[in-house]
């Protein structure tokens, strides 16, 4: 009988996310891993669509940006004369780390630089877009007390790519 995906399993997949002209925005086809029903990192609707599933199944899940990625926030941008930002940042993709008063960081991406101002977008580049993710499960296999301590898999664990 196959390992099915269900709580406390390691689960090992590669991706695809599109977009909703149906392109792809990132693939990796190097498996990467996370403990199912532990990992506060990965979207709940796709942990959700994962239930349940075996090796050598393919998940394919539309994620809404309430249920995904959040919805966009004109308050993310910030605009400021480009004189008043380092040179090192003056270039249209360039990321910066800021930090609140409360010690939380946030990256912003150059997005716009024209009449002598720059534009900075604290958004996460898919923020209020329904993604699209197409799941490999590669591997399932019992995840050790560590793993299920800490929710995160011993090798090959997932990315944060909820936070930008």
């Amino acid at each position: 009988m196959s390992e099915k995906v269900e709580k406390h399993k390691v689960v090992t997949f590669t991706y695809s996310i599109l977009d909703e002209n149906g392109s792809i925005q990132e693939q990796s086809d190097l498996p990467m891993a996370y403990v199912h029903g532990a990992d506060k990192r990965v979207i709940p609707k796709i942990a959700e669509a994962m239930e349940g599933r075996s090796v050598g199944e393919t998940v394919k899940i539309a994620v809404p940006p309430k249920d995904g990625f959040g919805e966009f926030d004109e308050g993310l941008i910030f605009r400021d004369k480009l004189e008043n930002v380092p040179e090192e940042y003056r270039e249209i993709g360039k990321e910066a780390q800021f930090q609140n008063e409360d010690g939380q960081t946030r990256t912003m991406v150059v997005t716009k630089i024209e009449n002598g101002e720059i534009e900075l977008d604290g958004n996460h580049p898919y923020a209020g877009k329904t993604m699209t993710f197409i799941l490999n499960i590669k591997e399932i296999r019992d995840a050790t007390a560590d793993e299920v301590g800490s929710g995160i898999a011993a090798q090959n664990a997932i990315p944060d790519n909820r936070k930008h």
